[in-house]
Parts: structure tokens; C-alpha cells; sequence
């Protein structure tokens, strides 16, 4: 899948430079950042949605409506990470480095309700 999602950066990097008309991707970064950052917000509405329609049915259209928004959450990170200059192999690293973790369980924070 890393590939996959690298391959995906390559495209949003091509159609940002190349401004190729008719291209979504660079329509979004022609609208800048907030646009953008819209649009992250919306799919990741939209998958969270998806995702308590898929436990509350089971069927096979709430799972196919799930892959198709965690796909479309996927490709808006991917255009957001473009805009600031956020590299795939940045995010790589990252994530290697957090797999080779154990026992990366978080605290829970208590927090003070009184004031």
C-alpha cells in the first residue's frame, strides 16, 4: 500500500506542476488551502459516517461506500500534504518508526473537571 500511496503523491505533485485543465487536483490547489483543508474535513466526516453505517449493517454497499470515502480521505491528505510541502517519504519514516514500537500504548489524561 505505501507504494500505492507514493505513486498516488507522484500524480498530486504532476497535476499541481503541470496545472492540466479539467484536472481536480489542480483545481484544488488553484483554491489553496482552505479549499483544501474543506475538503479533508468533509471526507473525514463522511468516512466516520461511513463507517457507523457499515457496523449498523454489515452489507456489502456500506463496505463498498467505506473503501470509496477512506479512498477519497486518502487522496485529500495526499493533496493537503502537497500544498505544505509534506513529502511521502516523510510520512514513511514516521510510520516505520512507530511500527518498530512496542509497548506504545498512551496514558489516558485525567483531566481536572472543576475548573
Amino acid at each position: 500500500m505505501a507504494d500505492l500511496l507514493s505513486e498516488l503523491y507522484e500524480i498530486v505533485l504532476k497535476r499541481r506542476d503541470e496545472k492540466e485543465e479539467g484536472s481536480y487536483t489542480a483545481y484544488l490547489f488553484e483554491q489553496g488551502l482552505d479549499k483544501i483543508l474543506k475538503k479533508v474535513g468533509e471526507e473525514s466526516s463522511e468516512t466516520i459516517i461511513a463507517a457507523k453505517n457499515l457496523r449498523q449493517s454489515g452489507g456489502a454497499e456500506a463496505r463498498q461506500a467505506l473503501v470509496g470515502e477512506i479512498g477519497d480521505l486518502l487522496y485529500h491528505v495526499e493533496v493537503m500534504m502537497a500544498e505544505l510541502g509534506v513529502t511521502a517519504g516523510e510520512l514513511k519514516a514516521l510510520l516505520r518508526e512507530r511500527m518498530e514500537k512496542q509497548g506504545n500504548l498512551k496514558q489516558a489524561r485525567q483531566t481536572d473537571r472543576d475548573t
